[in-house]
């Protein structure tokens, strides 16, 4: 797409439709541009533990757009080192499959936006299943998943539930009530 076909394609949309693509877009480039928000070496190993912020004197020395989106990321992702990328010289805020995750939200919310496509219960169940197993069988077994891998069912996942996001925010038509 040139820049005026993205320019005439986000014209197009409702108004709420362009705040929803811009947050989840916005987003999905703070969490992918951590790294490049601080100096290379400044996150340091930051695995911990789900619904704690144990990392909490490395985010207070950073910048604060980059202490906000890290300080998420620690108190909502495992942020285990050997499950994030790291590049720049830095961890990512989010581990590979949430980054799969959210990049699929913003990805399937574009692509229902273009297509209008319908949703179906066997694509949504196509779509979970890869995350799904990828994740119990890891959880259950001595198999550790890629991080290539978590990002694909991450993206996956992701891409279906940012498609059934549009679904929900698209205007409900000919479903008169009485």
């Amino acid at each position: 797409m040139t820049a005026s076909q993205v320019a005439r394609f986000v014209t197009a949309l409702s108004r709420r439709e362009q705040v929803a693509l811009a947050l989840l877009w916005g987003w999905v480039l703070l969490v992918a541009g951590g790294p490049l928000l601080l100096e290379p070496g400044a996150t340091g190993d930051l695995s911990g533990y789900v619904g704690l912020v144990d990392n909490r004197e490395t985010i207070d020395a950073m910048n604060p757009v980059a202490a906000v989106v890290y300080w998420l990321g620690d108190a909502n992702c495992h942020t285990i080192s050997s499950r994030s990328y790291t590049y720049a010289g830095n961890q990512m805020p989010f581990c590979a499959r949430d980054l799969g995750i959210f990049a699929g939200l913003a990805l399937g919310f574009t692509i229902a936006l273009r297509r209008r496509p319908e949703l179906s219960l066997p694509l949504v169940l196509l779509a979970l299943v890869p995350i799904g197993l990828d994740g119990t069988i890891q959880l259950l077994t001595d198999y550790e998943s890629t991080n290539p891998r978590r990002l694909i069912t991450g993206l996956l996942a992701g891409g279906v539930t940012g498609w059934a996001l549009m679904i929900i925010l698209e205007p409900r038509q000919n479903q008169g009530h009485g």
